[in-house]
């Protein structure tokens, strides 16, 4: 269902991102993302550089070679397009990430990893959204395996996000002896 109608209004900012998983030959895998950014209106930018409407203010790629554990074997970045010709610089700081495992935790440690001055604005949030697509591609791997367990020997899957609240419907169905919501007839 789409948003309803809003006021008359005009658009002045675009940003897209595109995320792509992969299967490579050699048994890892990969994760590519792009962010573009554009403006409707001309933009004056350093030195008196103009922007052209439609014209890439942001153009940066991500690849992200992981194994079916989530293990990061290696990241690479481009940048096509940004404000400043220094920004291209940036993309070296992405090896930090060789070595960490996509998980919990992932979002903190990639913004700690790469917070301020040591990397790009713009390439660190786009690996938040590569770490939720590397769980999507894989999901055919990661549903094959055998629930994991808590300590406790619950699934941990439950109370991981809104759906898989202990006292929601899923939970009911995939795990009733974990169900903890009222009573259903």
């Amino acid at each position: 269902m789409p948003l309803p109608p809003s006021v008359a209004r005009e658009e002045l900012h675009l940003r897209r991102i595109e995320l792509r998983g992969y299967r490579r030959h050699d048994a890892l895998y990969e994760i590519e993302a792009r962010i573009t950014d554009t403006k409707s209106q001309p933009l004056k930018l350093e030195r008196d550089r103009m922007l052209a409407p439609g014209e890439a203010l942001h153009d940066m790629w991500i690849r992200m070679v992981i194994d079916e554990d989530l293990m990061v074997h290696d990241v690479i970045a481009a940048t096509d397009a940004s404000p400043f010709g220094i920004c291209g610089e940036a993309v070296d700081s992405l090896a930090q990430l060789k070595g960490m495992r996509i998980g919990a935790g992932w979002t903190a440690a990639v913004k700690q990893k790469l917070a301020g001055a040591v990397g790009c604005t713009h390439l660190t949030e786009l690996l938040i959204p590569i770490g939720t697509t590397a769980f999507q591609t894989l999901s055919p791997v990661r549903m094959a395996r055998p629930v994991t367990l808590n300590a406790q020997g619950r699934p941990a899957k439950i109370d991981s996000c809104y759906a898989y609240g202990s006292g929601r419907e899923v939970v009911m169905r995939r795990w009733p002896e974990h169900y903890d919501g009222p009573e259903r007839k």
